[in-house]
């Protein structure tokens, strides 16, 4: 069946049409019950990451990582006073009754070892705070601001903010755990802001920070999908100039929205706040592949032609072109599956089969629409027309100097590309308006650094971490690691038997060393261990068969590249210094900075794969190697441009960055193969010169064009509202692509076709 034998049908059986695609679309629309999001940051990263893999085994030998970390802050004064002591014994006993808390560190729980004759006392720094004396103050601040196990961690260096530190196992269910957590934390930080008015409180960790990945893919599906619904709406209606036209656009994209999510809820898809963007992104587009066929019909109407001939007349012109732009923005987007990171392939998949089913849904249910309804076009006014036309005489009397102009703006533009730094940091990851980034800047400000990592130093032999020399090489670590400026606490086994060597030989300061034999550093670490009560062990510190013990090395600074920097010196430290002891940094702050960078990597081989994919589609529609390479260039260009002058305003990307080139070339190839499908037109079927060519194409599609560039721009704007950085990071950069797109159509390849294309009509 030929198209125009298709359109006829379509049109005669429009309303079995109408009702079939309503019916597709309710079935399809039905698996929306099933989706689900997750507050796991985990789901940024793919089950072979090797990082992950790593941290995975750190936990696994010692503790799960689930923390949470409440700081206490009065507001005028230290912690070491008996109504601040007192509140941080009442919130270490109430953080005890936190469902699936396994260990409470604070700074009244702190397990302080001190000589008393021949015997080890083991207990806590502060008992029953409000009965202390000034001199059990001076005596507890003086303890705990000359430990380095505590300052930095539970106690700021200047004593005026105490911390809180809560370890949780989750349960089956992770997400109901930390919905379940974060309430009965938020009901004890209220009920502490009650009874001690005069103190603040803040909360953070890993914990929390799950909680505010769901909180921000909350707020993106109910906030930014009506505000591009809205822009969505006015753009079109002022545009196309018809309410009908923009209505059948509002039904358009009901449609591909229900039938989009509920094919992802047959799928039992898991969304999070990366790509809870799919629905917008699916808008934006729907209705750029509409808008091309609903002015073409507008104009066909506005021209004196029949409503249904108008209709078959813009079928017969966009059905190509739509289809090629539907097929290889599919391409763009399935080749995020390349990425490291999972949810990027849910936003790929998805935006893939709604762009397709946007297609369906324009080739039946659009024409059906607009046979059905009174479709009128009012009078054509002279603006619009003049404009494209004066445009089209611009850039073909202008072709050279705007071929130099556009391609110096592009050299100059590119030029910021090396500026730019991979850089990430889940604090960052949330901007202000949300509660946890405000907590987490005051805790890095003023307590303690949240980014980390951790090292797994082995000795030779089980048991042998009390081997002095082990002990040594260890110590001789964590005392590089404090020398580093970055650094703001290392917590290390060997500081606990320097301390226990000091407490076995009377607390003369001279001992706070490593034990001279290795059976007494055994005698000591089990004398100690027999003393700590339940929840209070080193099991986070030890492994089960005393073969290795764990290094925490916590940095003062935010940014993920600090951190690699940092653990990278310390690896060749160790290589060079003790080589026994040679191991990678791990955890969680160490995976999230290796995600861009393997995410940079991966989608590299992405793009590749889908430039070639596209490139030979070009090839084989054009007919031509020449039109096919041609097309490529306002296609990749747009991307350059925004990343150097994102290097010139910005110069930081993270994981975002990694997916734009992907997302940006997928949709901004669109206009390119709708300009050039009609100049080729115009200059194979109707014999016109490649001026006139150019002429004619700005005529009939610079609206269509405009309007689509206008509707993605303001689509992919709206995710600047987010709160989530990756996801306003990648609609502002995709936007600033967008921008530079339109510019590539319209200023550069015209002029490009214009010196290249030069043989006869």
């Amino acid at each position: 069946m030929n198209l125009d034998r298709y359109t006829v049908v379509v049109l005669r059986h429009r309303w079995l049409v109408i009702v079939f695609s309503l019916a597709f679309m309710l079935a399809m629309a039905a698996g929306s019950r099933f989706i689900t999001v997750s507050n796991e940051h985990r789901v940024m990263f793919g089950e072979d990451n090797p990082q992950l893999a790593a941290f995975d085994a750190l936990e696994d030998t010692y503790a799960a990582s689930n923390t949470a970390l409440v700081a206490i802050a009065p507001r005028t004064g230290s912690v070491f006073t008996r109504d601040a002591l007192g509140v941080v014994e009442a919130l270490t006993e109430a953080a005890w009754l936190a469902p699936y808390s396994t260990r409470v560190n604070s700074l009244t729980n702190y397990f302080h070892s001190e000589a008393m004759e021949d015997d080890l006392i083991v207990g806590p720094l502060v008992e029953d705070a409000a009965s202390l004396s000034d001199t059990d103050l001076v005596r507890i601040e003086s303890i705990a601001l000359g430990s380095q196990e505590v300052v930095g961690r539970l106690v700021s260096p200047d004593g005026r903010v105490a911390g809180l530190a809560i370890n949780f196992v989750m349960g089956d269910d992770p997400d109901l755990a930390v919905k379940e957590l974060t309430d009965y934390l938020d009901i004890m930080l209220e009920d502490a802001r009650v009874d001690a008015p005069d103190v603040d409180f803040y909360l953070t960790g890993d914990v929390v920070m799950n909680r505010a990945f769901a909180d921000a893919t909350q707020d993106d599906l109910e906030t930014l999908l009506p505000i591009v619904f809205v822009l969505i709406l006015i753009t079109s209606t002022l545009l196309l100039r018809s309410f009908l036209g923009t209505g059948i656009i509002i039904v358009m994209i009901g449609f591909v929205i229900s039938t989009t999510m509920g094919f992802a809820g047959w799928f039992h898809t898991v969304f999070s706040p990366v790509n809870s963007g799919v629905p917008i992104i699916v808008m934006a587009i729907s209705v750029a592949q509409a808008v091309h066929i609903i002015t073409h019909t507008l104009t066909g109407i506005r021209d004196g032609a029949e409503r249904n001939e108008a209709v078959a007349k813009s079928i017969r012109t966009n059905a190509y072109p739509v289809f090629l732009a539907s097929i290889t923005t599919a391409i763009g987007f399935l080749s995020l599956n390349f990425s490291d990171s999972p949810p990027f392939h849910i936003l790929g998949n998805f935006v893939a089969f709604g762009v397709m089913i946007t297609y369906v849904y324009a080739m039946t249910l659009l024409p059906a629409l607009l046979s059905v309804l009174p479709l009128r076009a009012r009078a054509a006014g002279s603006r619009q027309p003049v404009f494209f036309d004066r445009l089209g005489d611009f850039v073909v009397s202008r072709r050279k100097p705007l071929l130099w102009s556009v391609g110096l703006l592009t050299v100059v533009l590119i030029t910021g590309v090396p500026r730019n730094h991979l850089t990430d940091s889940w604090p960052d990851y949330f901007d202000e308006r949300y509660e946890f980034r405000r907590d987490t800047d005051f805790v890095m400000e003023n307590l303690t650094g949240l980014l980390s990592f951790e090292y797994t130093l082995a000795a030779e032999e089980e048991g042998g971490i009390t081997d002095p020399d082990y002990l040594r090489q260890v110590e001789a670590f964590a005392e590089w690691n404090r020398g580093q400026p970055e650094v703001g606490h290392v917590q290390a086994f060997s500081d606990i038997m320097k301390r226990l060597n000091k407490n076995m030989h009377g607390d003369d300061p001279a001992f706070f060393r490593i034990p001279e034999a290795q059976d007494l550093a055994s005698q000591y670490l089990l004398l100690y261990e027999l003393s700590l009560p339940f929840g209070s062990d080193l099991n986070d510190r030890i492994d089960v068969s005393r073969s290795a013990t764990r290094m925490t090395v916590v940095i003062r600074g935010r940014s993920s590249q600090d951190l690699q920097d940092l653990a990278s010196r310390g690896e060749a430290w160790l290589r060079e210094n003790a080589p026994a002891l040679a191991t990678e940094a791990t955890g969680l702050n160490v995976v999230f900075a290796h995600i861009s960078q393997r995410n940079i990597e991966s989608m590299l081989r992405g793009t590749v794969v889908a430039m070639a994919f596209i490139s030979i589609i070009l090839v084989v529609v054009f007919k031509s190697i020449r039109f096919g390479l041609i097309s490529l260039l306002p296609n990749f260009v747009p991307a350059a441009m925004s990343f150097g002058l994102w290097g010139h305003l910005v110069g930081e990307v993270g994981i975002a960055s990694s997916v734009v080139i992907v997302v940006a070339f997928g949709i901004v190839v669109d206009d390119t193969i709708h300009f050039l499908s009609r100049y080729l037109k115009a200059r194979k079927e109707e014999g016109l010169s490649a001026e006139e060519a150019v002429r004619v194409t700005f005529r009939s599609v610079g609206k269509a064009l405009w309007t689509t560039t206008l509707v993605l721009s303001a689509g992919f704007l709206a995710f600047a509202g987010s709160g989530f950085q990756v996801s306003w990071a990648l609609g502002l950069l995709v936007t600033i692509t967008i921008a530079f797109a339109i510019i590539a159509d319209f200023l550069l390849l015209p002029p490009l076709l214009m010196a290249l294309d030069r043989r006869k009509p």
